[in-house]
């Protein structure tokens, strides 16, 4: 059976009026149209329903039993609707987000000040991992989405880059390469190097560089967490490299970045389940990481901090 909603529509009005006209008037159809309509659902129904004579349109026995069950669930189709549209618009809950440790402590912080002005019935809980485990939690259904380094060769998620940032050198001020404007990658060869390990996103993408550009360095430490980076190099243990979101260096320490040439960038990206809708509270927090990915982009290009 090929019964439409308009056609239901249209005869619980009928029903309700008494008139062909009137029933138009209320749903803004005109005459010729709702007759039409009732006749397509009598058509496909293979039932009179209404019983028309010049002065009066009455309800059938069957079209009585009809109209009455009709105007209630129609009713509920409309609650229903209305709810849904209502879950669409709605602006709060709790939003779970994961993301590694150098987003987490570069990029997030303004996320959530900014989220929390703006949207301040949506609660955030922020988990700070390295990469493998916000994929897996990802995947796991754990958070809500992701924020992850990239690129990522993956094909169960849904990706948006959203920040490109450059790999920098850091080294102690009285290091040969600091008198360099523009260190060249060739210029690590022979060095001892101090690299985050494998669990961060950026290892991977490093190593990769290393290789391109024909470095033949020695890795003397890899460490876990990005922060450990500055005292190891400060210490004398070896230089290092990082992106651009490490930045700014702590303060107090003799220590500086300088850009390495050829420039080879990593992306900071948003990620979240293929074929899986965010919900409406999940959705403008995804929005709002995108947007202050871009306002860093702007402050980077009106004050360069490297």
């Amino acid at each position: 059976m090929n019964y439409t909603l308009r056609q239901l529509r249209v005869f619980v009005a009928v029903a309700q009026q008494g008139s062909f006209s009137q029933a138009g008037q209320m749903i803004g159809l005109s005459q010729s149209a709702v007759s039409h309509s009732i006749k397509e659902l009598e058509t496909e129904m293979g039932i009179r329903l209404l019983d028309r004579t010049t002065r009066e349109v009455l309800l059938t026995e069957a079209g009585e039993q009809l109209a009455s069950r009709l105007e209630r669930l129609l009713e509920e189709l409309n609650t229903t609707l209305l709810d849904v549209r209502s879950y669409g618009q709605q602006r709060s809950g709790t939003v779970r987000v994961a993301a590694s440790q150098t987003i987490s402590a570069h990029l997030m912080p303004q996320c959530l000040a900014a989220s929390q002005l703006r949207f301040p019935d949506i609660k955030i809980m922020l988990r700070d991992r390295p990469q493998q485990w916000v994929l897996q939690s990802i995947r796991n259904a754990e958070v809500d989405f992701g924020i992850a380094i990239g690129p990522l060769q993956v094909d169960d998620f849904e990706c948006e880059a959203i920040l490109d940032e450059p790999f920098l050198l850091l080294c102690r001020q009285d290091d040969p390469l600091a008198d360099q404007q523009m260190v060249r990658w060739e210029m690590l060869s022979n060095r001892q190097l101090v690299l985050q390990d494998y669990s961060s996103g950026s290892r991977v993408l490093i190593d990769e560089a290393l290789r391109a550009q024909r470095v033949e360095a020695e890795i003397v430490q890899e460490i876990g967490h990005p922060a450990t980076l500055y005292p190891m190099v400060e210490a004398g243990i070896g230089i290092s490299i990082l992106p651009a979101l490490a930045l700014p260096l702590p303060q107090g320490r003799p220590l500086l970045v300088r850009r390495i040439e050829p420039e080879i960038n990593r992306s900071i990206m948003l990620i979240r389940r293929k074929n899986r809708s965010l919900t409406p509270a999940a959705e403008v927090i995804w929005q709002e990481v995108r947007q202050q990915a871009i306002l860093l982009t702007q402050q980077r290009e009106l004050t360069p901090a490297f």
